[in-house]
């Protein structure tokens, strides 16, 4: 792809991301999903391959068929209050529906399954953007309609997402399907606060993705897309190894690291709210989540020989790109948890 192309796309993209967070008419952040979704596609076929196309076909069939239903819902709510104010939805029939089409564009579960398929089918670049940027928009739009969501409806979509991203995940092999997994466990966590704590959903959402981002720019960087060639990562570059097996602890939601603050934040508010089983089964499935990233681990750092073993070692270029920006964003997304008092003051 041209640059001059790409980076049209790319401009496309952030505006319709942006259109939806500043506008407070329904029929924008309508045209501002259908700009997001529709620039997308080619970014997800900037490797123009079989696997691209077959991936950005599943993701156009899903996002569509999701603003289909988020257009049907914004037109039951103009017919039966007479107004596009986004803070305007009252009615339960269209609260539902609406909840439903930001579920599937978040890849909630059951409409989960898109998401490990896609992201596998496209490039490390295209992955980092579908399982970050294109978050932010529809987490916003249920940030605003938080008021009128059924609580019962998106408690047992997280629920079921944190189960499905912690036992679908445990018998991968390829780097962005646990990553895909791992995202949706992640959103179940940040939909649970959306009723109780819209704040905490965001703070979540920000850290979710600097871990999520770190991540795949050490994956890329160590040209790492499979359990494999992240096993030969180090006798190469066992630096970026052990990063990685740091920030895969931290994505796991571990104890001190980053991670660790957005799962203690929000098991403290729902004990607050009377809640104990809830969080205790999310904090049981977190202990999946936490098994393959250690399993991850076991296979780069504990399967090699004491000594440097040739024949193990990966040939390949050397990455000539310095990543300047990636020492700062590997030491936030770690060492966040003595900032944690201060958050709290914040949400």
């Amino acid at each position: 792809m041209k640059p001059q192309i790409l980076i049209i796309i790319m401009f496309t993209m952030i505006s319709g991301t942006m259109m939806v967070l500043m506008s407070s008419h329904w029929l924008t952040t309508w045209i501002g999903f259908e700009m997001n979704m529709l620039a997308m596609v080619p970014i997800l076929m900037k490797k123009f391959n079989p696997r691209t196309v077959e991936a950005s076909t599943k993701y156009f069939l899903t996002q569509a068929t999701a603003s289909m239903i988020m257009m049907l819902s914004i037109t039951v709510n103009l017919l039966l209050t007479g107004q596009w104010t986004v803070l305007n939805m009252n009615n339960q029939i269209t609260s539902n529906m609406m909840t439903i089409a930001l579920a599937m564009k978040l890849g909630l579960s059951p409409f989960h399954f898109w998401v490990p398929e896609v992201t596998q089918g496209v490039s490390l670049t295209s992955g980092v953007i579908l399982l970050t940027w294109q978050k932010i928009a529809p987490l916003s739009v249920l940030y605003q309609i938080s008021p009128s969501i059924n609580s019962d409806l998106l408690t047992t979509m997280a629920i079921m997402s944190i189960l499905i991203g912690a036992w679908g995940g445990l018998n991968q092999t390829q780097l962005r399907k646990i990553l895909a997994y791992s995202s949706i466990s992640h959103m179940g966590w940040m939909i649970t606060m959306t009723t109780y704590n819209p704040t905490l959903m965001m703070l979540n959402l920000m850290i979710y993705i600097l871990m999520t981002f770190v991540t795949f720019t050490l994956f890329a960087y160590s040209k790492s897309t499979t359990t494999l060639s992240l096993s030969h990562t180090w006798n190469k570059s066992p630096l970026i190894a052990s990063l990685i097996m740091a920030l895969m602890l931290s994505l796991g939601g571990l104890p001190p690291l980053s991670g660790f603050i957005p799962k203690w934040m929000i098991i403290q508010e729902l004990t607050k709210n009377d809640m104990i089983i809830m969080p205790t089964l999310m904090a049981m499935m977190a202990l999946l989540n936490l098994y393959f990233y250690m399993r991850l681990m076991y296979s780069t750092a504990l399967t090699m020989f004491p000594s440097t073993n040739n024949i193990k070692m990966k040939w390949q270029f050397e990455n000539s790109k310095k990543p300047i920006l990636l020492p700062p964003l590997i030491v936030t997304s770690i060492m966040l948890l003595p900032l944690t008092p201060m958050m709290a003051i914040l949400y």
